[in-house]
């Protein structure tokens, strides 16, 4: 299929379905995490542990693919991705020890790592200036629909039918991915540009005198953003039991506050191309800010929920303005190279993000205290942005 013959929006619902099965996976392991510590007698450690291994197999896949995307180009790295991921969490559904599950969700974690920033370069390619911050904010959106997707899969399945049941219907994506080789086109503007420097090169380029400042200001915001996201979120299940909820009614709640994703997305794609990209970042990283240190010293079911769902609704807004900012920071040249670095990089918060809230919770360190530390880090976060950040709205890709 050429690339006349595919709309904007045809383009917007295939790459979103692809980054809403990544979705459902990454929600549902929030999820398995609690119904593991019960079935696995789990101490904090080893829950913390699961989510920093994704979160290392997405940094190792977030740069290897990025530098492989453009080398091969966008749409096959995009298919390889969502192939790799969705074989991993469906044979995770076989693992029998702690061990064997920890190398299944490393793989999957390439798969994630990788198909991310990639689709996101992909779409920014393929559609006009004039639209390109809101598309790639509303293919973010397609987030939400996972998790909602995870949410309703781990609430009405995980408590009957347990997790493993769960993990085989995440690997529904591999068949989908295989149709995606006769329907996606490759971008564009990947395909009009000659492939001539090497993988060396491209990423010396990204910390050459020309990108050295868009590169500090996406390692940073990647890094504060990727830590706190996965730092509270895969712990939310787990620390609405730590105050007092059982599993079932945890998973409820969750499940509301994960509605708020959708008008979090919707909102920023509707701001950011009348605001620009800067503003959306920067005001929805404060919301989320703020949000997390109330939520973490809320005490009554409402102010857990008020405060949950602003969490969602300003977190994921600021994911949705993060992926279009980013692609737009480098030339189309070493734009996945430039990319997959930063997303790789934030991963290393999302490693340890994890793995600090289940030592925190392991020394009887209390939920305020932790959610004031994501706080801190969000902040910084918007700092990088403000200070270092340049306005992209109505730009043209080169």
């Amino acid at each position: 299929m050429s690339q006349q013959t595919i709309s904007q929006r045809k383009l917007l619902g295939i790459a979103g379905l692809g980054w809403m099965f990544d979705a459902m996976d990454v929600g549902m392991l929030s999820f398995i995490i609690a119904a593991l510590q019960k079935e696995w007698n789990l101490t904090a450690e080893q829950m913390g542990w699961i989510g920093s291994i994704n979160s290392i197999g997405m940094a190792v896949g977030a740069l290897f693919f990025g530098l492989l995307a453009d080398r091969i180009g966008r749409k096959n790295v995009f298919i390889l991705t969502l192939l790799l991921f969705s074989v991993g969490s469906g044979l995770s559904a076989l693992a029998t020890t702690l061990t064997m599950f920890l190398i299944l969700r490393f793989i999957v974690g390439m798969g994630l790592g990788g198909e991310l920033p990639v689709a996101s370069t992909l779409v920014s390619e393929s559609v006009p200036a004039s639209e390109r911050g809101k598309t790639v904010v509303l293919l973010e959106s397609f987030w939400a629909f996972g998790w909602l997707l995870a949410a309703l899969i781990s609430y009405f399945v995980i408590p009957s039918y347990g997790w493993k049941l769960a993990l085989i219907l995440s690997a529904v994506p591999a068949l989908y991915a295989l149709y995606l080789r006769w329907s996606l086109p490759d971008s564009p503007r990947f395909s009009s540009v000659k492939k001539e420097s090497t993988v060396f090169a491209n990423i010396a380029k990204v910390w050459s005198s020309d990108y050295r400042r868009e590169t500090i200001m996406l390692w940073v915001l990647w890094f504060c953003v990727v830590f706190s996201y996965y730092g509270m979120f895969l712990w939310l299940p787990s620390v609405m039991v730590i105050k007092g909820f059982s599993l079932i009614k945890s998973f409820q709640y969750v499940l509301i506050m994960t509605l708020a994703q959708l008008p979090g997305y919707f909102s920023a794609a509707w701001l950011i191309e009348r605001v620009g990209r800067k503003f959306v970042l920067v005001v929805y990283l404060i919301g989320t800010a703020v949000s997390a240190y109330f939520f973490g010293n809320a005490e009554s079911i409402a102010l857990l929920m008020l405060f949950g769902i602003l969490l969602s609704f300003f977190n994921l807004g600021a994911w949705g303005a993060l992926y279009a900012y980013t692609p737009e920071q480098y030339p189309t040249s070493i734009r996945g190279t430039g990319a997959g670095m930063a997303a790789s990089f934030g991963r290393v918060g999302g490693i340890l993000g994890p793995l600090l809230v289940g030592y925190l919770v392991a020394q009887k360190v209390g939920v305020t205290t932790i959610f004031a530390i994501f706080c801190i880090a969000i902040f910084v976060g918007a700092l990088a942005v403000w200070i270092l950040g340049k306005e992209t709205k109505q730009q043209e890709l080169v």
